[in-house]
């Protein structure tokens, strides 16, 4: 059985909108949640919200505003988290840091809603997923302040 290949003109026109399709899924997110991020620092809600979080969020060497990028990686994806972070300009291992985290653990009520459709114990995994996160953060904190990364 042999399946046919489409002509160039097709793949090109199927390859350009899905890359539309793509880029208007990441637009939905990004640009909005960027400006809000914008518009927080401007009203200095973000600052107090910072504040907040700074104890916590002091613990992986990061400001406290970063929590509303885990917010947005655990409970949205990881594109809305990139949103949050970006306009934050973070430093380098920092931005590490929230992406190995992030990593583990984003988008948790989708995919624990997804486990728990499989019949696993959802609710435990979910969990694992965190305090792994939390874990590998503390390890990659811990590295960096040593001078390994």
């Amino acid at each position: 059985m042999e399946i046919a290949i489409p002509d160039i003109p097709t793949r090109l026109r199927t390859g350009f909108n899905a890359g539309l399709q793509t880029a208007w899924k990441l637009v939905k997110y990004v640009v909005p949640l960027y400006l809000l991020v914008e518009l927080l620092k401007g009203t200095g809600l973000l600052d107090t919200l910072g504040t907040l979080f700074a104890p916590t969020m002091a613990l992986f060497g990061l400001p406290g505003e970063t929590a509303l990028a885990f917010l947005a990686a655990g409970l949205l994806n990881l594109y809305a988290a990139l949103a949050i972070l970006v306009p934050l300009q973070l430093e380098p291992w920092q931005v590490t840091q929230c992406g190995l985290m992030m990593g583990i653990a984003h988008n948790l009520l989708l995919e624990g809603g997804v486990l728990r459709s499989t019949g696993t114990r959802a609710g435990l995994l979910t969990l694992a997923r965190i305090l792994l996160a939390i874990f590998a953060g503390l390890l990659y904190r811990g590295l960096h302040s040593m001078g390994i990364f």
